[in-house]
């Protein structure tokens, strides 16, 4: 690497106490992407890349609009002879329900206990800042700009699904040619730990609505003659699955592969025991797919999971109703050769096998889907994050399989050819989408180092 520690530390370190003051201004903009009435904080975030960008000296930056929220993307090539590294992000975040369970204002950054709290401090804006905190140190050591040459695509929609991102990628894919991505939406293994993340789980999601009639019906006069829609819908989805926790759909698991020995024990290295993950939970017991560990279903087997359902009456007190309608949401974790849209078809179809004559199963498939990715282990830029970062933690990467979905990983692959390597510094147990969100302030100081770290080390 070009540069040492301590003339990273002459640039980064003094101004430590700017950059999170940096970093609180982004996080005060709301920018929630799923719900309509933050669309305009969703943009202003948006906007508040560029200008940043445009300080930084980054010479081309633009934001394209999409059918829901804005894409920023730029370019800084001055580095010839060296690689281009992609860089990817979202800017958007997640709902802050129940906000009664925040300790503080989710967007009125807030420091306690040598962390941040802020809806989207570790997922992701807390890495967004850094990596662009870290290209401006470069601009700074290197005479003005990067070492190496990068161009940068970040993201409102990430939180929903990525739907704009597939046509905008492929429009602009000769704008986006690269050599790798390099995805800032990732994490730690643990506080001393640098993580490895190598794979990612697909999503297919979907929603099922049982009608057994017109409308509701007396009760009295009619739920001993005809079906209650709410009865059929707990009747399917007792048979999604197994008693011993299997995915009960056929052809469910086609095209999954098995897992090799030295895929267990990698995955071993990083599961929680038993007893961590239910205090973890709060749950007393594990449940899932029989002969894997828990870690091996989180990280590197298929799942599905009924997230919710309503039918008939739910106010205060009795109604008599027989419902006729009764709905489900279900979304599934996919991992590599398992085709979304297949699999919500597929459980469609057999939802609609199970049900009673003359019952109508209506479903609505979402656009959210995507498929599962992983990077090959011998990918040339993982084997040289693998390094930099055993050099900045002082010891060994612990290899991740991801349970979450990062889908625009799959869409890179194919529409641009281009593996992913994912460089973030979020906590496992931050609270990513929940109440409390958090980033140590520790983390956020070494991640701007490790970015510097990464995009010079390709610069002999």
């Amino acid at each position: 690497m070009p540069f040492d520690r301590k003339s990273l530390a002459a640039v980064l370190d003094p101004s430590l106490a700017g950059a999170l003051a940096e970093l609180a201004d982004f996080l005060r903009i709301p920018s929630v992407s799923t719900e309509p009435q933050f669309a305009g904080d969703v943009r202003a975030a948006a906007e508040w890349i560029v200008a940043k960008m445009e300080r930084i000296g980054v010479p081309e930056v633009r934001l394209i609009e999409t059918p829901r929220h804005p894409m920023v993307v730029g370019k800084w090539h001055a580095a010839p002879g060296t690689p281009t590294i992609l860089v990817y992000g979202h800017y958007d975040v997640q709902p802050v329900d129940p906000l009664n369970e925040w300790l503080s204002d989710p967007f009125d950054p807030t420091v306690r206990d040598e962390a941040i709290y802020a809806r989207g401090a570790a997922d992701m804006k807390g890495n967004l800042v850094a990596l662009l905190q870290a290209v401006e140190a470069l601009a700074t050591l290197n005479g003005g700009h990067p070492p190496v040459n990068l161009t940068f695509i970040w993201e409102g929609e990430e939180e929903i699904g990525s739907p704009s991102a597939p046509a905008l990628v492929a429009q602009y894919s000769d704008y986006l040619a690269a050599d790798v991505v390099m995805s800032c939406d990732g994490g730690m293994a643990d506080p001393w730990t640098a993580a490895l993340w190598v794979s990612f789980k697909g999503m297919a999601a979907l929603e099922l609505t049982f009608v057994t009639a017109e409308g509701d019906l007396h009760s009295g006069g009619y739920g001993a003659a005809v079906p209650n829609a709410a009865q059929v819908m707990m009747q399917v989805a007792g048979q999604l699955h197994t008693d011993d926790g299997k995915v009960a759909v056929p052809g469910f698991y086609d095209g999954v592969g098995e897992l090799s020995e030295e895929d267990r024990a990698e995955i071993a290295e990083s599961a929680l025991p038993d007893e961590a993950l239910l205090a973890e939970t709060g749950t007393k017991v594990t449940w899932g797919e029989p002969g894997y560990t828990p870690e091996e279903r989180r990280s590197s087997r298929p799942t599905l999971d009924i997230n919710g359902f309503w039918s008939g009456f739910q106010g205060d007190g009795s109604k008599t109703v027989t419902p006729a309608r009764a709905t489900m949401k279900i979304t599934c974790r996919l991992v590599p050769g398992q085709e979304p849209d297949r699999i919500a078809r597929i459980i469609a179809d057999y939802a609609a096998s199970l049900v009673p004559a003359g019952v109508r199963v209506e479903p609505k498939l979402y656009a959210r889907n995507g498929k599962g990715y992983a990077i090959p282990r011998d990918n040339p830029f993982l084997l040289r994050l693998t390094d930099v970062l055993e050099d900045s933690y002082d010891k060994p990467v612990r290899v991740v399989r991801v349970g979450g979905s990062v889908p625009i990983t799959a869409m890179f692959k194919e529409v641009l050819g281009l593996e992913t390597i994912s460089l973030g510094f979020l906590m496992p147990n931050a609270n990513l989408h929940a109440p409390n969100e958090w980033l140590r302030l520790d983390d956020f100081a070494r991640a701007r180092y490790v970015y510097v770290q990464y995009l010079s080390s390709w610069v002999r």
